[in-house]
């Protein structure tokens, strides 16, 4: 409805006006309660909708013309720009333009020559959609991190029954133990749920999905190599279950909205394999590399292996041949640092701009339905028209 009106006024292609200025601070004053992920969904599904019709409506030319677009290293760099409002330049906005058609009421959208304020709008409209994503992406991390500290190490107590006691204690002990990766499969959810109510694209559904699955592969994995106790047998096949949780998690959500997720686990999927794999001294360090771990460092395949402690079966790590081979390629590796064996988490925004007009090949911008507020005020009466 705002794209309809912006249109009919004409106010892409003024020099000066204030209706951006007041979206902008709408949407802005819309999203201050940062923890609410159902308001924040309900304004990325718009702001992205809005910037694609933008992105397939405005073209800049003469002075207003836009550098090539460039990815930026984190949801803040752009946003950080924004706040200059005004004073910036039209060449900061760096974004380019698609003519494509949109297969809607509209049977083509009509190319509008910008000026600078319209494209200004564009820039800001997509810091917004940067930091909106980046503030629900942010608040699952901070809903599922303290469960990621109790899903790397089985407690002590219900370890011990699931190693001793009979069947019957141990289903009620794994039971026990699979509820925090539970809580983190509720929590992902949740944020589904949520994400889908507001129409969010499944572009970038898919994309905040894929994200949480690697700061999770990052939070286990590092646990897992920092701390011995969680390098044992037993522990290995706790997690192991619990990475089973996620992985019917994915597929219940289907390769529409979770994609590649699984694939982020990779290093934690690895690491928990050799946990668990029996006649650890019978791998030659070629099956080790190759096969068991293909993804894993020298430095972290040593790292585990002299760590691994067997509480269940008493069985021994790799051999020493094998271990004694991974230090000599560690010596001779000029990049061994002390902390090589640790992964990154990455915040960086994972999109561009036409990234999201390539995923959303159909907007309908005719069917509108406006409020009553709307509909009773003769100005808007082209809105209106359309619908009828």
């Amino acid at each position: 409805m705002i794209y309809r009106c912006l249109i009919q006024w004409r106010s892409f292609e003024v020099e000066r006006t204030s209706i951006f200025d007041r979206i902008i601070q709408t949407i802005g004053s819309a999203i201050e309660v940062q923890e609410n992920n159902d308001v924040l969904s309900y304004w990325l599904s718009n702001s992205s909708t809005l910037l694609l019709l933008l992105q397939r409506t405005l073209k800049a030319s003469g002075a207003a013309s836009l550098t090539p677009q460039r990815r930026r290293s984190t949801s803040a760099s752009l946003f950080g720009r924004m706040s200059q409002g005004l004073r910036g330049s039209p060449q900061s906005a760096g974004f380019s333009f698609l003519n494509g058609r949109v297969l809607s009421g509209l049977d083509e959208l009509r190319q509008v020559e910008a000026k600078y304020p319209a494209l200004l709008f564009k820039q800001q409209l997509t810091a917004f959609l940067e930091k909106i994503y980046g503030m629900i992406r942010d608040n699952l991390k901070k809903e599922i991190s303290p469960l990621l500290g109790l899903c790397i190490q089985a407690p002590r107590m219900s370890r011990a029954s699931l190693v001793k006691g009979r069947s019957q204690a141990n289903a009620v002990a794994q039971q026990a133990l699979i509820a925090h990766w539970q809580s983190i499969v509720k929590s992902l959810n949740n944020c589904l749920k949520t994400t889908r109510a507001n129409y969010v694209p499944a572009f970038l559904v898919k994309k905040v999905f894929i994200q949480i699955f690697s700061f999770i592969n990052v939070q286990l994995f590092n646990s897992l190599l920092l701390r011995r106790e969680c390098c044992s047998f037993s522990n290995g096949e706790y997690v192991k279950a619990g990475l089973a949780e996620l992985e019917q998690w994915c597929h219940d959500a289907t390769e529409e909205f979770a994609g590649s997720a699984w694939d982020e686990l990779k290093h934690i999927r690895q690491a928990v394999g050799f946990l668990v794999i029996h006649q650890k001294p019978k791998k030659t360090l070629k099956e080790i590399t190759n096969d068991l771990c293909p993804v894993l460092s020298i430095q972290q395949l040593y790292r585990i292996s002299t760590m691994y402690w067997d509480d269940k079966y008493g069985t021994h790590s790799v051999s020493s041949d094998v271990i004694s081979r991974m230090r000599v390629m560690m010596m001779e590796d000029s990049n061994n640092a002390v902390s090589s064996f640790l992964l990154d988490d990455d915040s960086s925004i994972p999109f561009t701009v036409d990234d999201i007009s390539k995923s959303m090949q159909q907007v309908e911008v005719s069917d509108i339905d406006p409020p009553p507020l709307i509909r009773e005020n003769s100005g808007f009466s082209f809105l209106l028209q359309r619908a009828e």
